[in-house]
Protein backbone atom coordinates (compact mmCIF):
# COMPACT_ATOMS: atom_id res chain seq x y z
CA UNK A 1 0.00 0.00 0.00
CA UNK A 2 1.26 3.43 -0.93
CA UNK A 3 2.43 5.67 1.86
CA UNK A 4 3.09 9.47 2.04
CA UNK A 5 5.43 11.71 4.35
CA UNK A 6 7.22 14.97 3.88
CA UNK A 7 10.75 15.92 4.38
CA UNK A 8 11.04 18.96 6.68
CA UNK A 9 11.78 21.56 4.36
CA UNK A 10 8.43 20.11 3.13
CA UNK A 11 6.87 20.56 6.53
CA UNK A 12 8.36 24.11 6.74
CA UNK A 13 6.68 25.64 3.17
CA UNK A 14 3.38 23.58 3.92
CA UNK A 15 2.87 25.26 7.57
CA UNK A 16 3.90 28.83 5.77
CA UNK A 17 0.89 28.12 3.13
CA UNK A 18 -1.35 27.12 6.30
CA UNK A 19 -0.50 30.43 7.87
CA UNK A 20 -1.61 32.11 5.35
CA UNK A 21 -4.55 30.29 3.69
CA UNK A 22 -5.84 28.13 6.42
CA UNK A 23 -6.38 24.16 6.00
CA UNK A 24 -5.03 22.87 2.74
CA UNK A 25 -4.90 19.57 0.85
CA UNK A 26 -2.84 17.72 -1.63
CA UNK A 27 -3.81 16.36 -4.55
CA UNK A 28 -1.14 14.23 -6.97
CA UNK A 29 -1.01 15.84 -10.48
CA UNK A 30 -1.26 12.84 -12.66
CA UNK A 31 -0.79 15.60 -15.80
CA UNK A 32 1.39 16.01 -18.24
CA UNK A 33 2.27 19.41 -17.32
CA UNK A 34 2.81 19.37 -13.74
CA UNK A 35 4.99 15.72 -13.96
CA UNK A 36 5.82 14.99 -10.51
CA UNK A 37 4.29 18.08 -8.30
CA UNK A 38 2.16 17.41 -6.01
CA UNK A 39 -0.97 20.05 -6.17
CA UNK A 40 -1.55 22.47 -3.09
CA UNK A 41 -5.34 23.87 -2.78
CA UNK A 42 -7.36 25.26 0.32
CA UNK A 43 -9.81 22.90 1.54
CA UNK A 44 -13.29 23.00 0.09
CA UNK A 45 -11.70 24.74 -3.59
CA UNK A 46 -10.86 21.54 -5.04
CA UNK A 47 -13.09 18.48 -5.74
CA UNK A 48 -12.28 15.26 -5.16
CA UNK A 49 -12.96 12.38 -7.68
CA UNK A 50 -15.12 9.28 -6.33
CA UNK A 51 -12.38 7.48 -7.23
CA UNK A 52 -9.75 9.82 -5.42
CA UNK A 53 -8.04 8.01 -2.69
CA UNK A 54 -6.38 9.10 0.49
CA UNK A 55 -2.55 8.26 1.26
CA UNK A 56 -2.38 9.79 4.63
CA UNK A 57 -1.80 13.20 5.55
CA UNK A 58 1.76 15.23 5.89
CA UNK A 59 1.61 17.70 8.44
CA UNK A 60 -1.67 17.45 9.39
CA UNK A 61 -3.49 17.93 6.02
CA UNK A 62 -4.36 15.20 3.94
CA UNK A 63 -2.88 13.91 0.86
CA UNK A 64 -5.12 12.52 -2.36
CA UNK A 65 -3.98 10.81 -5.28
CA UNK A 66 -6.30 9.67 -8.62
CA UNK A 67 -7.74 5.91 -8.41
CA UNK A 68 -5.94 5.37 -11.81
CA UNK A 69 -2.74 6.82 -10.95
CA UNK A 70 -2.83 5.19 -6.97
CA UNK A 71 -3.44 1.81 -8.94
CA UNK A 72 0.18 1.94 -11.18
CA UNK A 73 1.74 3.71 -7.46
CA UNK A 74 0.31 1.37 -5.07
CA UNK A 75 3.44 -0.73 -4.14
CA UNK A 76 5.31 3.42 -4.17
CA UNK A 77 6.44 5.20 -1.11
CA UNK A 78 5.74 8.89 -1.42
CA UNK A 79 7.97 11.51 0.34
CA UNK A 80 6.97 15.34 -0.56
CA UNK A 81 9.69 17.73 -0.60
CA UNK A 82 10.80 21.11 -2.07
CA UNK A 83 13.09 22.11 -4.32
CA UNK A 84 13.70 25.56 -6.25
CA UNK A 85 11.22 26.76 -8.54
CA UNK A 86 7.82 27.66 -9.37
CA UNK A 87 4.61 25.47 -8.21
CA UNK A 88 2.00 24.60 -10.52
CA UNK A 89 -0.51 27.37 -11.84
CA UNK A 90 -3.41 26.87 -9.64
CA UNK A 91 -1.05 25.19 -6.51
CA UNK A 92 -0.61 27.26 -3.54
CA UNK A 93 3.43 26.73 -4.00
CA UNK A 94 3.68 28.54 -7.03
CA UNK A 95 5.09 32.58 -6.81
CA UNK A 96 7.42 31.62 -3.82
CA UNK A 97 10.52 30.23 -5.35
CA UNK A 98 9.91 27.09 -3.87
CA UNK A 99 8.09 24.54 -4.79
CA UNK A 100 6.55 21.08 -4.01
CA UNK A 101 8.01 17.58 -5.76
CA UNK A 102 7.21 14.42 -4.92
CA UNK A 103 9.88 11.73 -4.60
CA UNK A 104 9.50 7.71 -4.32
CA UNK A 105 10.42 4.85 -3.19
CA UNK A 106 9.39 1.03 -4.13
CA UNK A 107 7.82 -1.08 -1.92
CA UNK A 108 8.82 -4.58 -1.24
CA UNK A 109 6.41 -6.87 -1.39
CA UNK A 110 4.74 -7.64 1.91
CA UNK A 111 6.64 -4.80 3.07
CA UNK A 112 4.24 -2.29 5.45
CA UNK A 113 6.88 0.46 5.73
CA UNK A 114 8.51 0.38 2.06
CA UNK A 115 12.40 0.56 1.85
CA UNK A 116 14.36 2.86 3.96
CA UNK A 117 17.49 4.38 3.74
Amino acid sequence: MATVSATQAALTLLAEIVGEHGPVLFHQSGGCCDGSSPMCYPQGEFRLGEHDVRLGDIGGMPFYISGRQHEVWKHTDLVIDVVPGRGGMFSLDNGRERRFLTRSTLCAPGDQGGLRK
